[in-house]
């Protein structure tokens, strides 16, 4: 069977007084979940927004794939697939 989707994310980013939000969406088309990301500038480093977006977005970003894990953890459970292997399980930063 061969299929063909499109995801769509929306990345979001603000920066004040040198905190950086971002908010990721994704929209499958019958879901849509959000991450959330900030980025704090330390007072004595250089003002380089880049950074922070950079940062926040990662951020951002892991959060959604964070839910991504659980959500198909979630699914291979009600299928019937037994618990992940250790090291398999929800998803772990490398």
């Amino acid at each position: 069977m061969t299929r063909t989707l499109e995801w769509k994310i929306r990345l979001f980013l603000s920066e004040e007084d040198g905190t950086t939000k971002a908010k990721a969406v994704l929209d499958t088309g019958t879901t849509t979940l959000t991450g959330h990301g900030t980025a704090h500038r330390s007072p004595q480093d250089l003002d380089v927004p880049e950074i922070g977006d950079d940062l926040a977005a990662g951020r951002a970003m892991h959060g959604l794939a964070r839910q991504l894990m659980k959500t198909a953890d979630r699914e291979l459970e009600a299928m019937g697939a037994g618990p992940p292997a250790p090291g398999y399980g929800p998803y772990t930063a490398p």
